[in-house]
């Protein structure tokens, strides 16, 4: 197959890692990929080495004339049979390239969180008129995306995964520096979160409520007045450390420290840093919401709380840290659900099929 990814991001998410593992594994089993993104951006530089090609371009709007001319060459130079288009300006060049230009190729969005706004039956009837096909990371993104102008049997539902590869390669000398830096020994009781902002100030509070000092490092987000002003009122001196925006190639190096992850975010399509803590033998609690359920299967290999329910939160982090057979059977369930059922090998057979079948002519 020839196939044209696009993305206009590619940023620091677990969304790129997600793109850069599908085009590298479908070129590794012999298909013409090219991913088309922003030469600054992460995903550019993370396909340096791939077996998929690189195509530098630019998304200036939904509307970029010049965009889809690029697209149009492209397709055309590289005989390209199917266009997936990842984010919200490409998947607009893409069905007008195709329509300005009467593209012969097949085109597939790829949705992977929940849409922040329903966007309207006009843009649903144009997303489905424009593509052959929506991919949707989840059950939950499919959910929110199903409605008017836009019919449930259009869109595939195609699980991210994971690379078992991936956990054998994080720097253990960067853990131990970490450690010795932020004065954390085994005895340390650590949470982590790993992510954008999303809902931070609930763990904020629910951290408050307990009543044993704990050790917290938030990922991806540095320190607000918010979030100060509810740590000002902590009866218990925890200890939080804001790191701000860490390289996705240092990240893994802080999950050894946890000893559990907390994920409060209401939008996560299938979030990579829930199968990222489960490879790595630390239990999970995130919102009840979104993607999350259909990763985390409650009290076998995580944990879910309802938005917004602090007291719920407090309490499952407790019982986490307390109940050492609960974590073990978090841990060996939650290691087993990211590297066999959510594996890497699953999600690019699935795509590849699912592609195969398009492009021969069939439908969802």
């Amino acid at each position: 197959m020839n196939i044209l990814f696009l993305t206009y991001q590619g940023g620091i998410a677990g969304s790129t890692q997600s793109i850069y593992f599908l085009a590298n594994g479908l070129a590794e089993r012999g298909h013409t990929i090219l991913v088309g993104c922003p030469e600054s951006s992460m995903l550019y530089r993370l396909l340096e080495n791939s077996a998929a090609r690189r195509v530098p371009m630019t998304f200036k709007g939904k509307l970029d004339g010049a965009n889809m001319r690029q697209i149009a060459d492209l397709t055309k130079r590289y005989r390209i049979e199917l266009i997936n288009a990842q984010s919200s300006r490409d998947r607009y060049t893409s069905m007008f390239a195709k329509w300005r230009y009467k593209l012969p190729v097949r085109v597939v969005h790829t949705r992977r969180q929940i849409p922040k706004s329903a966007g309207g039956y006009l843009q649903n009837v144009l997303y489905h008129k424009g593509t052959d096909a929506v991919v949707a990371v989840s059950n939950g993104v499919k959910k929110a995306l199903a409605g008017p102008g836009m019919p449930a049997d259009h869109i595939k539902v195609i699980y991210n995964g994971t690379p078992r590869e991936k956990y054998s390669h994080y720097d253990t000398g960067l853990t131990q520096e970490l450690a010795d830096t932020y004065g954390i020994t085994a005895d340390t009781p650590v949470i982590g979160c790993v992510s954008r902002k999303k809902h931070q100030d609930q763990l904020l509070r629910a951290i408050g409520m307990l009543e044993k000092k704990v050790t917290a490092f938030f990922i991806g987000v540095d320190i607000t007045p918010e979030y100060r002003e509810i740590m000002n009122h902590y009866k218990v001196p925890h200890t939080i450390h804001f790191c701000g925006r860490v390289p996705a190639d240092k990240v893994l190096s802080y999950y050894p420290l946890f000893r559990l992850n907390v994920l409060p975010s209401t939008i996560e399509g299938l979030s990579q840093s829930l199968l990222e803590s489960m490879a790595m033998g630390v239990p999970v609690i995130a919102t009840r919401a979104a993607g999350n359920p259909d990763l985390i299967r409650h009290e076998e290999n995580g944990l879910m709380f309802g938005h917004g329910n602090i007291r719920e939160l407090s309490e499952q982090i407790k019982q986490v840290l307390e109940d050492e057979g609960l974590r073990s059977k978090l841990i060996e369930n939650g290691y087993r659900t990211a590297l066999e059922e959510f594996s890497i090998e699953n999600t690019i057979s699935n795509y590849e099929n699912f592609f195969k079948t398009l492009i021969e002519g069939g439908s969802v």
